[in-house]
């Protein structure tokens, strides 16, 4: 899929496109965060809030008849239309998303374009809405079908029905689940704040609670719209979604993602890199066990910042994740030793061969050589194979540069859509990736290149007389 994006953060205007693996690097103050940020939100946008209109006349029978069932053919023929329709919804909250001034983004706007769909009669589609006591509606799809059915599971009187509302939002899930599942992932991201939002959910939870006391204290003497003043605070949709991501863990906990169940090797690199392992407590505390004393539980204000910045992932992988996800990472980098940064980097490419879409931003060029190895050693040449095995490389972790999609963040000559003229404008830039040299990255080879040459001008500038 592509996206296009103008006028957001430094971004003036940028295309870029969603590969198995995606990079974008750059200096600070880019756009790098901005545009993983407005791609997070559009697909968590799509799933959680763009409706697809339902024909009132299906409704009204299914809350009259109890059942209905959908030709899915004319859905498929609109979906262009439904993603351009989801792409302008979303762009008028672009504020929202990133918790900014509604001015700061009169003039963004964000577009997804070229999605590929795939055979939408190959999937099946189970959904059951309701409580966990009881379901309301179900919608079925059987493979090879093109129609989807849709049955009330409870009486229909007055008093049983469910709102229409909630009935057109579930044939809408119905619908996305059985024509985009696959061309529009599922995201989960990290965030760069993602360290403090682990150690700090529990005093977020506490102001909330505190909150939620003073105003239900009707002996108190109490202003509720400076208090709410008080305690309000905005944070962007990515940097919520981790703070309840961490809040939910205790329920988290009790699933298996499919790496967890068919790949425990993906586990164990992770806890490699970590030097231990993950555990909530009875009460819901967060605690690391380290490697070299499985006795020893530590708080995670006691654990390292590489164990509070991987926390996030750790979890997903182990309780969440599934084939065709998108795990998005904002600074993969963070607080962790060269090494890590390089054993991160393999880690990520077997979840990009296990079918996980990967997102990243990174100012580490440790993180871009080793994915340049592991393009690289993808041959079938003896040598490479062999240097691939006296190097310690395992076949799952080798990466094909048809996979990657790696952008800069830099200002460079474009045409703007309103423009005849090319200008110098902030936006992104495509670099070549070749399976035989890898990926080129000017941002890190210019810095690296300055720093040398300081330093042979130091070695080689000889003594002063």
């Amino acid at each position: 899929m592509k996206i296009k994006i103008k006028n957001l953060g430094a971004l003036k205007q940028a295309e870029f496109e969603l590969g198995e693996l995606t990079i974008i690097c750059g200096l600070n103050n880019t756009g790098k965060t901005y545009a993983t940020y407005a791609t997070y939100g559009f697909l968590d946008f799509w799933k959680s809030a763009f409706e697809i209109d339902i024909d009132q006349h299906y409704i009204s029978t299914l809350m009259e008849k109890g059942t209905i069932t959908l030709n899915l053919k004319s859905y498929a023929g609109n979906a262009s239309r439904y993603i351009k329709k989801a792409s302008e919804q979303y762009s008028k909250v672009l504020d929202r998303v990133f918790a900014g001034k509604k001015s700061l983004f009169q003039a963004a706007s964000f577009e997804m374009e070229d999605i590929i769909f795939d055979n939408y009669q190959d999937r099946e589609v189970n959904i059951k809405a309701g409580s966990v006591e009881k379901s309301i509606i179900q919608i079925l799809k059987l493979k090879g079908s093109d129609d989807l059915s849709v049955s009330l599971m409870v009486e229909k009187e007055i008093n049983e029905a469910p709102p229409r509302h909630f009935v057109e939002r579930i044939i809408s899930d119905g619908i996305k689940e059985a024509l985009f599942k696959s061309s529009m992932p599922r995201p989960f991201i990290a965030s760069a704040e993602r360290t403090g939002s682990s150690i700090f959910q529990k005093e977020l939870d506490f102001t909330r609670n505190r909150l939620i006391e003073l105003l239900g204290d009707k002996s108190a003497k109490i202003n509720p719209v400076q208090l709410l003043g008080r305690f309000s605070a905005e944070y962007s949709i990515p940097v919520r979604k981790n703070v309840d991501f961490i809040r939910e863990l205790p329920n988290i906990t009790n699933r298996e993602s499919f790496i967890l169940l068919n790949h425990p090797n993906i586990l164990n690199i992770f806890a490699d890199i970590i030097g231990g392992e993950y555990k909530v407590s009875r009460d819901g505390e967060i605690q690391f066990i380290p490697n070299t004393n499985k006795r020893i539980k530590l708080s995670l204000v006691e654990s390292s910042s590489a164990v509070r910045s991987l926390l996030d992932i750790g979890f997903y992988l182990r309780h969440i994740a599934s084939p065709g996800d998108l795990l998005m990472v904002d600074e993969p980098e963070l607080n962790l030793h060269p090494e890590n940064q390089r054993r991160v980097a393999r880690l990520f490419s077997c979840l990009v061969n296990l079918g996980i879409k990967v997102f990243i931003t990174t100012h580490s060029d440790y993180i871009i050589k080793e994915l340049n190895t592991l393009i690289m050693l993808n041959h079938d040449k003896i040598n490479l194979r062999q240097i691939a095995n006296d190097e310690g490389y395992r076949m799952e972790e080798l990466l094909s540069a048809e996979k990657v999609r790696v952008y800069m963040a830099e200002r460079a000559l474009i045409k703007l859509d309103e423009n005849f003229k090319k200008a110098q404008y902030p936006t992104l830039t495509r670099a070549d990736i070749n399976q035989e040299l890898g990926i080129e990255a000017r941002s890190f080879d210019n810095t690296i290149d300055e720093m040398n040459r300081i330093q042979e001008m130091i070695i080689f500038s000889g003594e002063e007389a």
